[in-house]
């Protein structure tokens, strides 16, 4: 696993002041790894200001846009798990081509995902 890709439970957590999250994330900078937050998950969580603690997590992380290729795939991801969320497909997508753990509030989704592109794809439950 080289990296950690956050959805938006994991921000919701944040938010929330949660201390695992926290200490997830510190440890993953102290690694020098900078977390991926895809920018639907960040939508997905952004309810208007000011949300200081999300302001303060998100200065750590790397957002990633949601181009024409990963919307594609992601798609394809959907298609093939029967499911309908492009923003969770995007989460699994990016994760899996980076080999990354991904923070959730929904594992199981997630893992869907991944079956239905063949895949597996390590969680972390918050």
């Amino acid at each position: 696993m080289s990296g950690v890709t956050y959805d938006a439970g994991a921000l919701l957590a944040a938010e929330e002041n949660r201390r695992d999250v926290w200490a997830l994330h510190a440890r993953a900078l102290q690694r020098g790894v900078r977390p991926v937050v895809p920018v639907g998950a960040l939508g997905q969580a952004w309810r208007g200001g000011p949300q200081p603690h999300l302001s303060r997590f998100l200065r750590g992380c790397q957002v990633e846009d949601l181009d024409d290729r990963r919307s594609r795939a992601a798609g394809v991801a959907c298609g093939r798990a029967g499911l309908a969320d492009l923003i969770d497909a995007s989460v699994v997508v990016g994760a899996l081509e980076r080999g990354d753990l991904v923070v959730t509030s929904d594992p199981n989704d997630l893992a869907r995902l991944a079956r239905g592109l063949g895949r597996r794809i390590a969680v972390h439950r918050v």
